[in-house]
């Protein structure tokens, strides 16, 4: 276990007190790690940080398993002074603040997209256990279900369910159907949007003969304002009132921002966590159930995941949609490739692939990332490290392809700022 820490980590990490601290030396009884991504200008992290001292000085007072967790702070200040500052609040650990390229490779593992946010991972295998764990520390303070691993889906979602006109349906009823679970609030204007979408696209499935359900799980500030967007979905809610229901599915499946789909196959396990972008780019539901494909199209509607980790992005000489399938072809096997590789080891793929024509969009991104006119043009773009790597050759080869990717993974490229 602690070679895979020191791995993970890095030999040393630091405490409040700067003192360096030998991660072989965490301790055998040591199975869970919370890794804390925040930052002391923050506000959202000073609140958090005062309820995580609260939680943890607790946990190690009082709880029988104070030896298996451990808590790293990873940083994304700029100042040491600041983060020197904000470390000596601390009871935990850290990573040194110059190791830069630790941090952003933690951020891109573990698809860190807003802060604060405290991922528990398995301190032997660093599969993530949790990724919500801001909601571990509000809803379990003394920490009694530790170690806050995920349950099943019709577990959690298990009792009464609302259709809009406020008559009731237990969740069993979800067996043997797709399902996507809905984060939504009527606060929210992109949430609005794609729910005005996504009522078109149940229609279309529903009528297509396939068993589909959505359970919406609410965001909203008030009961009213549940109630009056409600009003406008023809699928189920969890009651507005059931707020630990509604914490537990925001906890199982680590949701950090709204609108997000998640959809489920019909024996719960999840398909895509990208219902958002699937439903956007396939108005027609032809591909519904969504499961992940190898390699994108860029669209306005799916340029967001390009913030998610990094993203292989081949340039080509396009202009029409058709034109795309030759380069999509060549880079396909090696995404499967890739694809296949990591859900053997039960992780997502470190490296998204997207093929991009002549539009506005590419011409935007080329233009944010000061790439070069050349077509066609390799590129692996790192927008949380703001770095980019690019392979400008006049053939792109499969070959050139899969060593490019081997390389960037073995960490041989050199990175170029963005």
């Amino acid at each position: 276990m602690s070679e895979f820490l020191v791995n993970l980590l890095g030999e040393r990490l630091v405490n409040s007190e700067k003192a360096e601290v030998d991660v072989q030396a965490l301790g055998s009884k040591l199975s869970l790690v919370g890794l804390y991504f925040g930052c002391s200008l923050n506000g959202p992290c000073k609140q958090f940080n005062a309820s995580l001292c609260e939680f943890y000085s607790k946990f190690k007072k009082t709880s029988e398993h104070k030896d298996k967790l451990e808590i790293v702070f990873i940083s994304s200040d700029q100042d040491q002074k600041h983060w020197q500052d904000f470390l000596q609040e601390m009871q935990w650990l850290a990573l040194p603040f110059k190791d830069r390229h630790k941090k952003m490779k933690l951020w891109n593992k573990y698809k860190v997209t807003s802060i604060p946010s405290l991922v528990f991972v398995d301190a032997a295998t660093g599969k993530v256990v949790c990724r919500n764990g801001l909601l571990v520390v509000r809803d379990d303070p003394t920490g009694l279900e530790f170690p806050w691993g995920p349950k099943p889906f019709a577990e959690v979602v298990e009792g009464p369910l609302l259709r809009n006109n406020m008559q009731t349906t237990e969740s069993s009823a979800l067996q043997g159907s797709y399902v996507g679970v809905y984060f939504s609030a009527h606060w929210c204007p992109p949430c609005r949007s794609l729910t005005r979408v996504l009522v078109e696209s149940y229609r279309k499935v529903k009528e297509s003969g396939q068993k589909f359900e959505i359970v919406f799980v609410s965001a909203d500030r008030s009961e009213d304002s549940f109630t009056q967007y409600f009003s406008e979905m023809p699928w189920l809610a969890v009651p507005y009132s059931d707020e630990a229901r509604r914490s537990r599915l925001n906890r199982l499946y680590g949701i950090q921002g709204i609108p997000t789909l998640i959809l489920l196959d019909a024996e719960g396990h999840m398909i895509t966590r990208q219902g958002r972008v699937e439903v956007l780019n396939d108005p027609d539901c032809r591909l519904f159930p969504w499961h992940p494909r190898p390699v994108l199209e860029l669209s306005e509607s799916n340029a967001v995941q390009l913030h998610e980790g990094p993203c292989l992005v081949l340039f080509v000489d396009a202009e029409e949609e058709g034109e795309l399938e030759p380069a999509k072809e060549l880079i396909q096997p090696i995404a499967e490739k890739l694809m296949v590789k990591y859900k053997a080891k039960e992780e997502e793929s470190p490296l998204l692939f997207f093929v991009a024509g002549e539009d506005d969009m590419s011409d935007s991104l080329r233009d944010y990332t000061n790439l070069p006119e050349a077509a066609p043009l390799l590129t692996i773009l790192d927008m949380s490290a703001r770095a980019k790597y690019v392979r400008d050759v006049e053939e792109i080869t499969p070959a050139v392809v899969e060593q490019f990717v081997t390389d960037f993974l073995a960490e041989k490229l050199k990175p170029e700022p963005i």
